[in-house]
């Protein structure tokens, strides 16, 4: 298992892309978070299998019809054990 912290760039917000991003996570088994951060960027902590982060990863550029996405930018984190499901922050 491996985890990963995501920050996405461009025109993320008001176009549901929390939501999209929960629901691409829990197609590939993930547990994690998703939440708005205060510099206008969204943030994904993601854990599982190196495979379904690549995948979750490759489909951030694109996200939902609505986004506009500048930057994906990822960094190998710390597992965490108590991360059970994916939470919308």
């Amino acid at each position: 298992m491996t985890a990963t912290h995501i920050s996405i760039y461009g025109e993320v917000h008001r176009v549901g892309f929390r939501a999209w991003a929960k629901e691409q996570a829990l197609k590939d088994n993930l547990s994690g978070w998703v939440r708005k951060a205060a510099d206008g960027s969204i943030e994904v902590f993601l854990q599982g299998e190196e495979e379904g982060i690549n995948n979750f990863l490759s489909l951030c550029w694109d996200g939902p019809q609505m986004a506009y996405v500048d930057d994906v930018l990822a960094q190998e984190a710390k597992t965490d054990n108590s991360a059970n499901g994916f939470r919308m922050l």
